[in-house]
């Protein structure tokens, strides 16, 4: 059973900073693209970064220059490192994957259990 975990989300002061992590752990074969997404309440779910299996990384304008995203593939562990934090990056943020496992036939995309970000004074 595959399974995606986030942690490091909390509270945090305007033009603060936190770095979410995402462990994937299972049976894994192989883990293809990665990234984050958030959701505010009311709104629908969008993607904040991701990275292919490669390193190659794409942001969503609000937060580029902002946000970086990493990987460790050896850890099976993505990373959201968040700077110069404002109050509508509130949100609850996902991680998402795409993992070949023991078992299956292709890549099954996953989604872990979220994690709140509130940046507030």
């Amino acid at each position: 059973q595959v399974q995606l975990v986030e942690s490091g989300g909390g509270l945090v002061q305007p033009g603060g900073s936190l770095r979410l992590s995402c462990a994937a752990s299972g049976s894994i074969v192989g883990i293809n693209d990665m990234g984050w997404y958030r959701q505010a309440p009311g709104k629908q779910r969008d993607l904040v970064a991701a990275i292919t299996s490669g390193g190659r990384t794409n942001y969503a304008d609000s937060v580029k220059g902002r946000f970086t995203i990493s990987r460790d593939n050896a850890k099976n562990t993505v990373y959201l490192t968040m700077n110069s934090l404002k109050p509508e990056d509130t949100a609850v943020y996902y991680c998402n994957a795409d993992i070949f496992s023991m078992g299956s036939r292709w890549y099954i995309n996953y989604w872990g259990q979220g994690t709140q970000v509130t940046v507030s004074s």
